[in-house]
């Protein structure tokens, strides 16, 4: 299955005209495959004990972004609320038919405000175009530090400015720095089809357009590791999986 769905993948990179090698990631379009299906994983990711407090970031040298943070500005690693866990990135990883895979309608997005990036963790199939904005009136280095898909720099110096990148191998995760602000991170998945989600700040998820069939399912967390489950999803039906980290 593996094989396929690699090769499927790459069929709509191709027709897509995306690439990673600091190309504009635009170019043809191809149509989106259907659903394979009308089920849907919808889930919690908990947290239990006691979560260590996020570092504080040192922000005077940029006041610019100090001041669009109502108190200290904090790394947000560890993202926990009444025992909810954001920032997980989900993604099935066995159980599903062969391609083509749908893919998604709009782009991935990445946004620099407040000299952090929002959101921390995305997720994108491959082929899928991934946009990075600057918000903040000053300059953002954005440096890709993937093992399987090719890295890239994108120098942002100006509010505004938009760059787009493609990834054409499956990678979980590709890490993202700044060169400018140490303290700056995110986490991209790059997904071979586009059955995966991303917890939100109230740590639930949904995967949906599923046809009936048993699931494997990946949590990841940047710090806490990487869990797996099983769920079994009826036609046009909708399972429930949930996961437990721990601090």
């Amino acid at each position: 299955m593996r094989r396929l769905s690699i090769a499927a993948s790459a069929m709509i990179f191709l027709a897509c005209g995306g690439g990673d090698d600091g190309g504009s990631g635009g170019g043809g379009s191809v149509a989106a495959a259907a659903p394979l299906g009308n089920g849907s994983i919808t889930g919690m990711v908990m947290f239990t004990g006691d979560a260590a407090p996020n570092p504080t970031i040192d922000m005077a040298e940029e006041p610019q972004c100090a001041e669009k943070h109502s108190g200290a500005p904090v790394d947000p690693i560890l993202s926990v609320a009444d025992g909810r866990l954001a920032n997980v990135f989900l993604r099935v990883t066995g159980g599903l038919p062969d391609g083509p895979y749908p893919m998604p309608s709009e782009p991935a997005t990445i946004d620099q405000d407040g000299c952090l990036y929002h959101p921390r963790v995305v997720g994108v199939m491959v082929g899928q175009e991934l946009t990075i904005t600057n918000s903040d009136s000053l300059l953002h280095n954005i440096k890709a530090i993937p093992t399987e898909n090719r890295p890239f720099n994108i120098s942002q110096p100006r509010a505004g400015m938009t760059s787009r990148r493609t990834f054409n191998t499956p990678e979980t995760m590709v890490p993202l720095e700044c060169n400018v602000h140490g303290w700056m991170n995110a986490y991209v998945g790059v997904v071979e089809h586009s059955y995966f989600a991303v917890s939100a700040a109230d740590g639930s998820f949904t995967i949906s357009g599923l046809p009936a069939g048993t699931y494997q399912v990946e949590a990841w967390h940047e710090t806490l590791g990487t869990q797996s489950g099983e769920v079994t999803v009826a036609a046009d039906g909708s399972a429930s999986l949930d996961f437990t980290f721990g601090g």
